[in-house]
């Protein structure tokens, strides 16, 4: 009892030598409580009791080393001096430990300071390439903004994590860069296309693919791009695929794209209702759109898309449409 009153005194000790025979409390209870304060202090046990059983309890218990009275005093030298050494190298294994923590959280916070300025160049790019879009299809300038916010909304609603969910916004965000390689009396005729312009307007899907995929954060993004106008019963193109053949970014994407068509300024019409693409969409379920996508956008609240277009109004709306997404 005393020496546990000795080392709740706030003094540090190095080495504590005990008797095992005690009274009020024994060397055991002792050592057990000494370990649960201080474990890494070393605890030599020293008895006359000649019994296996008693040294391996205290062993058991924390103890580094049991001595047997009588003893010679080189032997309990010994003892001490393994003991203390004992010590010295865990005291500096924990120091190297934490070192090494702080050491691994410094260079993970200059790692992800690096990303985050990486992932920034890589939105600022992909804005310049949709300017570039915007330049050569003035009517459906903005279009790629609006659905891209329109896009992660959904995302957000289904749940999906935050990396799957930058990799479909960059996939909406480009789904038209394919239009860049459409000849400019295609892209910008006013009246309906020929058949033969038709087949030539399709192609802009595969040209945004080959555009996209050699960008090397981009990859999984270019698959989007190629499947934007795949339907879900596999009439779209390029590919026909059907179902889940689709990647998923892009059946969401495909809901987002006709929310954003219905609801938006045309040369032929003006800008129809929400609650017109809402039956639109709800009609072409399970045809051209993934029902299960479908079923979330209709479980959305209107006035998100409104205070998105808003938002999207005036200008740097990638980074809005992320921003946006990010908040919920």
């Amino acid at each position: 009892m005393e020496a546990l009153a000795v080392l709740t005194s706030g003094e540090e000790f190095e080495l504590m030598l005990s008797d095992l025979m005690m009274a009020d409390l024994d060397g055991i209870g002792l050592l057990e409580r000494t370990k649960e304060r201080y474990p890494d202090m070393p605890v030599v046990m020293v008895t006359a009791v000649h019994d296996i059983s008693v040294a391996l309890a205290a062993i058991r218990n924390g103890a580094y080393d049991y001595l047997l009275k009588p003893f010679e005093r080189e032997q309990l030298l010994n003892t001490v001096s393994r003991a203390l050494e004992n010590r010295r190298l865990k005291v500096e294994n924990r120091t190297y430990q934490t070192n090494l923590e702080s050491l691994v959280k410094a260079r993970t916070d200059q790692l992800q300071a690096a990303m985050a300025s990486l992932e920034r160049s890589y939105d600022i790019t992909l804005e310049t390439l949709g300017d570039a879009l915007d330049l050569k299809d003035r009517e459906t300038e903005g279009h790629s903004k609006r659905v891209t916010a329109f896009t992660i909304a959904i995302a957000r609603a289904m749940g999906l994590p935050r990396e799957q969910i930058n990799t479909i916004a960059r996939g909406a965000f480009l789904h038209d860069i394919g239009k860049i390689a459409i000849p400019d009396r295609i892209l910008n005729k006013p009246g309906k296309l020929e058949s033969d312009e038709m087949t030539i307007m399709k192609e802009h899907a595969y040209h945004g693919y080959q555009i996209v995929k050699k960008i090397p954060f981009l990859v999984e993004a270019a698959e989007i791009v190629y499947s934007h106008q795949e339907w879900f019963n596999g009439n779209g193109y390029p590919r026909n695929l059907k179902g889940e053949q689709i990647p998923l970014g892009a059946r969401i994407f495909s809901v987002a794209d006709t929310l954003d068509a219905i609801t938006s300024d045309r040369i032929y019409r003006p800008a129809q209702t929400l609650q017109a693409a809402r039956e639109e969409i709800t009609k072409w379920s399970g045809r051209q759109f993934d029902p299960e996508v479908v079923k979330v956008f209709l479980e959305m609240p209107d006035n998100i898309w409104e205070d998105l277009r808003k938002e999207i109004h005036d200008a740097q709306i990638y980074r809005v449409a992320y921003s946006t997404g990010a908040k919920g």
